[in-house]
């Protein structure tokens, strides 16, 4: 019987997304010195996508062995929380008056740390966490992007294209491309680069000009832990907030509600679908977890929505368990599917049509297509494969022979 071939693969230059690649869950072949830089660390429910992602995956690393040194903000009126890992330092600072970090204290702290012991293996910030002007130095760092400016062009387009005659145009395409244009300058000052989807890797290789050999495909992870399905967290969730029974489908919303991420889309299509069918608007809630100013629209569409505010992990997970679909609008290109925004192009006609298709599947429909999506998930989109992505890039990063990867072909 033959064996399997192993595809020896230069991981520095494998184009796709490096969670595709199975890695050892073996004990690390080295304990890694890691600095990370970022601008704030996550407080309560009061966290980005870019703070949980430093939180989920550092954590993650932390339970992995590796000494993890964290450069960040000091909390303006609260305690700075704790965790159960004596390789896990926090080195705190207070940020500048625009919420950033103050480079040279920051700076400071990295070099005492550098010389304490051994230096770093790695140095990682979390988008500009750790500003260009001080990052040219560094060559065994890398910087994870959560959003740049060219995608946020792509979502002016989009809007401006949805744009009814009445409403006002926007003004802010010039300054966003002279952003774009200033970020190609200074991106190449970045040793690595992280993107966190195949259309950001694209983007940072062919309109960055970024070499291929510079840029990684690590796809986002949530901890399955916290996350995973658990039905009767659900069901008390919606009686928590006094949903009848009698509602058929619980739609959900979660984010930041701002207008790029096409908050007033789905306001408008769900606004249109109240007023035209009485048994939709009486068969259907939509839950809004998140902060922003759509979060005060959202309520005046009526009683079936409930607005929830911005929700700790632990709610976070219950909300989840409670709706029975996601509805995700977002304008933005990054990690988004083309055929999302091929449907949002077409306008407010074909989300509604899609909010009715889903009402008419219903929830055993649902239910099959959410363990599909489950699945897919597990095999991609977990802390654990997110984080044995980042600990085999961080290793290569320190040395070279860690680069090479056998990959069953």
């Amino acid at each position: 019987m033959m064996q399997k071939q192993k595809e020896v693969i230069d991981l520095l230059t494998f184009p796709y997304a490096w969670n595709l690649l199975s890695f050892s869950t073996d004990p690390p072949p080295r304990i890694l010195k890691i600095a990370l830089f970022v601008k704030k660390w996550p407080h309560r429910s009061r966290a980005g996508g870019l703070e949980r992602h430093a939180l989920t995956l550092h954590l993650a690393l932390a339970k992995r062995g590796h000494e993890l040194h964290i450069f960040t903000a000091s909390p303006p009126n609260s305690s700075f929380p704790s965790y159960p890992f004596p390789n896990l330092v926090f080195h705190l600072s207070k940020p500048t008056s625009g919420g950033y970090l103050e480079q040279a204290v920051v700076w400071n702290q990295f070099q005492t740390q550098n010389l304490t012991g051994r230096p770093f293996d790695v140095v990682h910030s979390e988008s500009v966490g750790l500003l260009h002007t001080r990052a040219k130095n560094v060559p065994n760092l890398a910087v994870t992007w959560h959003g740049i400016a060219y995608e946020t062009i792509h979502s002016d387009i989009i809007q401006e294209l949805l744009r009814t005659p009445e409403a006002q145009q926007a003004s802010t395409m010039t300054e966003r491309t002279a952003k774009v244009v200033e970020e190609v300058k200074f991106f190449p000052r970045y040793s690595h680069h992280v993107a966190t989807s195949d259309h950001a890797g694209d983007v940072l290789k062919r309109i960055y000009m970024i070499p291929e050999e510079r840029v990684h495909i690590i796809l986002n992870g949530v901890d399955e832990e916290i996350f995973r399905p658990e039905p009767s967290q659900g069901k008390d969730f919606k009686q928590r907030l006094g949903i009848s029974k009698s509602r058929s489908l619980v739609l959900g919303m979660a984010g930041r509600l701002v207008k790029d991420k096409g908050h007033p889309l789905i306001f408008e299509a769900l606004n249109q679908i109240f007023m035209e069918n009485k048994e939709f608007q009486q068969s259907v809630t939509v839950l809004v977890a998140g902060d922003g100013p759509w979060g005060a629209r959202y309520k005046e569409l009526g009683a079936h929505i409930l607005v929830l505010g911005p929700l700790e992990q632990a709610q976070l997970a219950k909300f989840y368990n409670a709706i029975d679909i996601f509805v995700n609008p977002t304008l933005r290109a990054q990690g988004l599917d083309h055929t999302l925004l091929e449907a949002m192009l077409t306008g407010v006609d074909s989300l509604k049509s899609t909010l009715y298709r889903v009402w008419n599947d219903g929830r055993v429909v649902l239910e099959k297509k959410g363990k599909a999506a489950r699945q897919r998930g597990m095999q991609l989109f977990t802390a654990t494969k997110m984080a044995a992505a980042y600990e085999r890039l961080f290793l290569c990063i320190s040395k070279e022979e860690y680069c090479k990867h056998q990959n069953s072909s």
